[in-house]
């Protein structure tokens, strides 16, 4: 989802009314524009993110997937109003924003076709960036340029009048939208429904953009803000500043992210538990920016150690054998997530530049958070074998941390003092790589396999090697999706969720088929069973199958049928004939009988879970 909110105010002082001499009037475009285009964002991105869910597979990769997509265009957004601000007259900008606000309604309403469904041969994540950008990418655009774009046009038409007023309007829209969806949004409305009722507040956006932009051919035809007496040339933010800005921003946007995949993952995909992080990462922007004292190193920093030592634990606790009260684990990570990100929030508010560097700001905050994006959705993938993005967004965020804190020490404290203090904070991250270090080396212990891809992590451990138990067991993170014991005759034994008294196991053996063929001496040339499978695990259920049966397994991670045939026997063995499709269980079976291949399965046994979620 997008990765900062709506523009946060460089000045600290907030506007309790407007003056008397401005008509209610000329502030309300502004006002009900800024608040849609806020609210408007933030229920966009859980709408479209809801409704291709199912179609990939139901995995947490399809959220963050949409959070990269979303970050990616609000940078394009900030620079369309940075550029817009910078370089036309308010005429020309009112006419090109209006222009292409009109275009875009040929986007709508923003329901994406059955044609962008996956048949499981394309890479999900291009599939989702691509379907993004051709159904919500040009509204999403223009509705994340409106905040900082607005708020400059009506700077220029009331030049004497702080803006900012129009920050907290937003910011209420922000939260409205973000949390109105899980609570009312989606339980009430369906899914067709709720893009035709986003749709219409499109529509009303582009009125009120209209009306807004009216003033703006009255003025005179010089680009850039108002002049205002803070805009010294020595005010400039240096390149220290920006990186660090750019840095703190990224961070907070890792943390968020491998935070979500992390309550996600083995839990429930839902929009709650998407809704919740975000929701948290916002609230942290709105508090940093609103005033300093919501943001105060004296309490932010212990309780942000504090939190890193709980989360600590419950990370080795993952791979003992004690059992954490669910709850619970949500809770830690997002007290974790929240005080990472006031930490980083904070110090992105400290470091805020005047206000004719305000646009420009407002972008680097928003590449920063894009750059998080890009590293926790395409460099993370291919850098570690696990989740550990998180791992690493912890012990970035305490380094970010202790460079803020030295570039704002009293130059009046005892050199030993701040020493000391230094050898500290070093001590402390060094302590905190090292445990985050030990929690990785347990994930690996016993693994002979790992492999990472757009839909999860995959393990292969063995256990009990050179004992008649040794066995071999696929873990999707860190729920066991199926065992094979190595010594024969028991490698051919049905295990785990699929033993003997197992339902899938009564229902193959009690079908009125089965008992039929049961009776005969000879089955060649009887018929056998079609069993289909959605969700093919490491293939256990093959081993119920009889001469003459077919069992068709749909498996939508191509990773889980190589591991499947490459690591364990249960296919190759199979006496009857099995066969792999790859792709979405659902998706596959509505193609196949809309093209006429019905398969008609005497059992359909629906086995599909990611994590610990069904």
């Amino acid at each position: 989802m997008n990765n900062a909110p709506s523009p946060p105010p460089l000045n600290m002082k907030v506007m309790t009314s407007l003056p008397p001499k401005i008509p209610q009037a000329s502030v309300l475009p502004y006002a009900v524009a800024i608040f849609l285009s806020a609210f408007l964002l933030f229920q966009v991105e859980p709408i479209i993110a809801r409704y291709i869910l199912p179609w990939f597979g139901g995995t947490p990769a399809v959220w963050t997937t949409c959070m990269l997509f979303f970050q990616v265009s609000l940078v394009v957004g900030y620079a369309y109003a940075h550029f817009l601000a910078s370089h036309f007259s308010p005429r020309h900008q009112g006419l090109v924003h209006l222009g292409l606000v009109v275009c875009s309604l040929v986007f709508l309403p923003i329901t994406p076709g059955n044609g962008w469904k996956p048949d499981g041969a394309q890479n999900p994540m291009l599939a989702i960036i691509l379907l993004l950008m051709v159904t919500i990418g040009v509204p999403f655009l223009l509705i994340s340029a409106s905040g900082p774009l607005l708020q400059h046009w009506f700077n220029r038409v009331h030049p004497t009048v702080s803006p900012y007023r129009l920050f907290a309007l937003s910011n209420l829209g922000s939260l409205l939208g973000l949390v109105s969806y899980p609570f009312f949004i989606e339980p009430q409305l369906g899914l067709r429904t709720q893009t035709l009722f986003w749709s219409a507040g499109y529509g009303l956006y582009a009125v009120m953009c209209a009306w807004g932009a009216r003033p703006l051919f009255r003025l005179a035809t010089r680009s850039g803000f108002s002049e205002n007496p803070e805009c010294r040339p020595d005010t400039k933010p240096r390149w220290p500043e920006s990186l660090l800005t750019l840095a703190l921003a990224a961070c907070g946007s890792v943390v968020l992210l491998a935070s979500t995949n992390q309550i996600c993952r083995d839990i429930a995909v839902i929009p709650f538990l998407w809704v919740l992080p975000l929701g948290l990462y916002l609230i942290s922007f709105i508090l940093c920016f609103d005033h300093p004292r919501w943001y105060d190193r004296r309490i932010l920093v212990p309780l942000f150690l504090v939190l890193l030592s709980a989360v600590v634990y419950l990370l080795h606790q993952e791979y003992a054998e004690t059992e954490i009260n669910l709850y619970l684990q949500i809770f830690i990570y997002s007290a974790v997530l929240f005080a990472c990100c006031m930490v980083c929030h904070g110090e992105l508010a400290r470091l805020k530049p005047p206000a004719r560097f305000l646009t420009s700001f407002y972008l680097m905050v928003a590449l920063g958070g894009a750059l998080g994006g890009v590293f926790a959705n395409l460099v993370a993938p291919v850098l570690f074998q696990g989740y550990w993005e998180f791992h690493f967004g912890l012990v970035a965020t305490m380094m970010l941390l202790g460079i803020c804190l030295f570039r704002t020490r009293d130059p009046l404290r005892s050199p030993l003092i701040l020493w000391l203090e230094g050898v500290c904070w070093i001590g402390g991250i060094a302590t905190l790589t090292g445990f985050l270090a030990l929690h990785i080396q347990e994930q690996q212990a016993s693994t002979i396999l790992t492999s990472r891809n757009f839909y999860g992590v995959l393990r292969i451990k063995e256990t009990d090697k050179g004992t008649k138990s040794a066995s071999r067991f696929l873990y999707h993170g860190r729920i066991n999706h199926g065992r094979q014991f190595l010594t024969p005759p028991r490698h051919l034994y049905p295990t785990a969720y699929y033993g003997p008294f197992s339902g899938i196991s009564l229902a193959i053996s009690r079908h009125p088929q089965q008992l039929r063929l049961n009776t005969l001496k000879d089955r060649k040339g009887q018929g056998g069973l079609r069993v289909g499978n959605i969700g093919l695990g490491v293939g256990t259920t093959a081993v119920y199958a009889r001469p003459g049966d077919t069992y068709r397994f749909y498996e939508i991670n191509p990773e889980v049928d190589r591991m499947a045939r490459e690591y364990f026997t249960f296919l190759k063995d199979a006496k009857g004939s099995q066969q792999v499709v790859l792709g979405d269980g659902r998706i596959s079976l509505e193609r196949e009988l809309e093209n006429g291949h019905r398969q008609q399965f005497d059992i359909l046994a629906v086995d599909a879970f990611r994590g610990d979620g069904i």
